[in-house]
């Protein structure tokens, strides 16, 4: 990677997002995501299901019952956020949220999910509901019907339009921007 040519920072983001999707050693697995929340900023962490570079495309996947729903239908602004200090690289996007629900889209990538992952969909309440006890919500994977979980499986599509690379080395840092508008392509140094 030459850190003094934009376009080769730009493919390494990519690069990277891609591997995050697959590796599941990745610190790129495991993005954060901000939405607004009545004016507040509201972060969690996801895990990464898909990267499109050519959309400039993320896919993540959640409850419908869950508040960053109500959070998007609100305000689809949002921010996502990486970092892997052994690469000394940070991502940060920029763009907008979208949801499906029980659509094609989503019915195929519930069909591709493991027993595992369908287990978070199947909980009585939906996420960040507030119980009296937390043991009220366990249960063991062969006691539900994972197949009901489906009407609560949600897709978060993520568009961005702005792209930031950071770089840390001690002889200079390189942080760099790209954006895109219309389908054009600017991109432009920062001060680190």
């Amino acid at each position: 990677m030459n850190l003094e040519n934009k376009n080769d920072l730009k493919k390494k983001a990519f690069e990277i997002l891609s591997d995050g999707v697959k590796n599941r050693d990745s610190l790129f697995h495991t993005l954060t995501l901000s939405t607004i929340d009545r004016g507040k900023i509201d972060s969690r962490v996801m895990v990464l299901r898909e990267f499109v570079a050519k959309k400039r495309y993320l896919k993540f996947h959640t409850d419908q019952r869950s508040k960053k729903i109500q959070e998007i239908k609100s305000n689809p602004v949002a921010a996502v956020i990486g970092y892997d200090p052994s690469q000394k690289i940070q991502i940060r996007l920029q763009g907008n949220l979208s949801f499906s629900h029980q659509d094609n889209k989503t019915s195929e990538a519930w069909n591709a999910s493991q027993h595992i992952s369908k287990k978070c969909y199947s909980v009585k309440s939906g996420s960040s509901s507030v119980i009296k006890s937390p043991a009220s919500h366990d249960f063991h994977i062969k006691d539900v019907n994972l197949e009901e979980g489906y009407k609560n499986f949600s897709i978060l599509n993520f568009y961005f339009d702005s792209l930031e690379f950071l770089y840390l080395q001690r002889s200079g840092h390189r942080r760099c921007k790209f954006v895109w508008s219309k389908n054009k392509l600017e991109s432009y140094w920062l001060v680190p």
